[in-house]
């Protein structure tokens, strides 16, 4: 069997994503796991290493859009995306916040969520780029349910049949009975209630300042997570340059990295592209997953 091809697309031409994308498509195991493309802006487009710019944001969507087309087209069989800039991208006029709901737009994704996998945890968001004070009125029981369905079908392509899904409380102490704030009780218990019915493994809400410790120790598989800094802060305690960011929900296997553009170190041949290689080597075992599903 042929190795699988990844697309290791270079983010942002002004931050550290080309080089990351050329170390990591060099690694030794990289290139035991899979046959790796790089995918970035044509030779010629010159761009100022840790300058902002919508040249270096629309860049960066044009080389996305050509790995997406190639990717539905099974002219490669995963992606791995290293990091874009959001304020580049609104700079060049396009509307998305980042790669997640890019993709689905490409794609034509009904459905998608962001997760972050590693071996001390995992951990899928329910609201991604939002504003906190947005985040009550966003966790609805339709959105807890939702996430909590797309998870538990995505879960079993990581190697976990039936995962044990934890849904964090939004409040302090999962609202401590209504003390703390009522969307334990509107929206995430009428959600995880729900879920159950349908046959899901699914607890909650629990409250956030222990669930993590609890997951990391092995009792869930998985955590669902009511906004961003929730999630994203236990994950990158515990993992980060380990920790993959993998969007579920597409038709397509996408991965990257656990952190930004750094503008700050571009340029300077001292990014570090672990997390670039944890990516390309999850996209991997994926794509050879989906393989063996077919036979």
């Amino acid at each position: 069997m042929r190795l699988p091809r990844v697309a290791i697309t270079s983010g942002d031409p002004a931050g550290i994503g080309p080089e990351i994308a050329i170390r990591a498509a060099s690694d030794e195991r990289v290139r035991a796991a899979c046959e790796p493309l790089i995918y970035a802006p044509p030779p010629d487009q010159v761009f100022e290493a840790g300058r902002l710019s919508p040249r270096a944001g629309r860049a960066a969507f044009d080389v996305i859009v050509r790995a997406v087309e190639d990717a539905r087209a099974a002219r490669v069989d995963a992606i791995a995306t290293a990091p874009i800039n959001k304020e580049a991208f609104r700079l060049a006029g396009l509307p998305w916040n980042g790669h997640t709901d890019l993709l689905a737009h490409l794609t034509g994704a009904r459905e998608v969520a962001m997760m972050f996998f590693s071996e001390a945890l995992r951990v899928v968001l329910a609201t991604v780029h939002v504003p906190l004070a947005d985040v009550p009125r966003l966790v609805t029981p339709q959105l807890v349910e939702s996430i909590v369905a797309l998870t538990a079908r995505e879960l079993p392509r990581f190697g976990f049949e039936n995962p044990r899904i934890a849904v964090a409380g939004l409040n302090p102490h999962a609202g401590e009975h209504g003390l703390f704030g009522r969307e334990e009780e509107t929206a995430i218990a009428p959600a995880v209630e729900a879920s159950r019915t349908r046959g899901f493994n699914v607890s909650g809400p629990l409250p956030a300042d222990t669930l993590f410790v609890r997951a990391s120790r092995g009792e869930f598989d998985v955590v669902v997570a009511c906004y961003h800094d929730q999630g994203l802060i236990p994950v990158k305690l515990l993992a980060f340059g380990q920790s993959v960011n993998v969007t579920l929900g597409l038709p397509i296997i996408r991965t990257s990295v656990d952190h930004g553009t750094a503008f700050d170190i571009a340029g300077k041949g001292i990014a570090d592209a672990e997390s670039l290689i944890a990516a390309v080597l999850l996209a991997a075992k994926l794509a050879r997953s989906d393989w063996s599903a077919r036979l």
